[in-house]
């Protein structure tokens, strides 16, 4: 049993990576799945959760909104899922919030510009001047949340276990390269790892929730 997240940037194929390693491990694939629940549990806007977990917080956020209410939102709702073991998990920071975790195998998935600009164009019908416009701020984004919020880049391969470059690789060569090193026994759960995940959603829970009534006070008092 183990837990994967993988890293990726827009269009760089990490989502169908997830879901073929998913349906191959039989595990649960889970992504904007914590945002919806996040949002419903802790009752903030999907938008403004996504906003404050992707954009690199400005001096008024930091000041009155920061970004650690909505992380300690989002880390909570992941941890819960983690209780379960068995998940693929794609999208926001996964490296980050469970990397205290010994089973957990982090993948970052890479892809060339080029083709990452062709599926830009392709899904949101533009050209390729603002296919490539778009990516870009979008990587320089979340590199800059990274460094804001944990100091470090996110593009650093340091803070993975394997960094695939898809552009060479087919999806189903990198689906078989994640799965050969998850039998490896360095990523299979056991009963101490267990109930560290365990421990670990617990006290997430409990600073959640202790973020969001410090949050109500200070919105009453302003």
């Amino acid at each position: 049993m183990s837990i994967i997240t993988i890293a990726r940037g827009s269009y760089s194929r990490g989502k169908e990576v997830a879901e073929r390693l998913a349906k191959k491990l039989g595990y649960e694939c889970i992504s904007r799945d914590i945002l919806l629940e996040a949002s419903e549990e802790f009752n903030i806007p999907e938008m403004k959760l996504v906003r404050m977990l992707h954009d690199c917080p400005k001096i008024l956020d930091r000041l009155f909104d920061g970004p650690e209410r909505y992380v300690a939102y989002y880390r909570s709702a992941l941890l819960q899922h983690a209780r379960n073991d068995n998940i693929v998990y794609h999208g926001l920071a996964g490296h980050f919030f469970l990397k205290d975790i010994p089973h957990v195998l982090k993948i970052r998935i890479n892809a060339d510009m080029e083709s990452r600009v062709r599926e830009e164009m392709k899904r949101e019908n533009i050209s390729a001047e603002e296919a490539l416009a778009v990516l870009k701020k979008d990587d320089e984004e979340r590199r800059k949340w990274s460094l804001e919020v944990y100091g470090t880049d996110t593009w650093d391969s340091r803070l993975y276990d394997m960094v695939i470059n898809i552009s060479t690789l087919t999806l189903e060569d990198a689906v078989d390269i994640i799965h050969g090193v998850l039998q490896k026994p360095t990523f299979q759960s056991t009963v101490a790892s267990r109930k560290l995940v365990a421990d670990l959603a617990i006290a997430a829970k409990k600073r959640a929730e202790i973020v969001k009534a410090k949050g109500k006070i200070e919105t009453e008092v302003i």
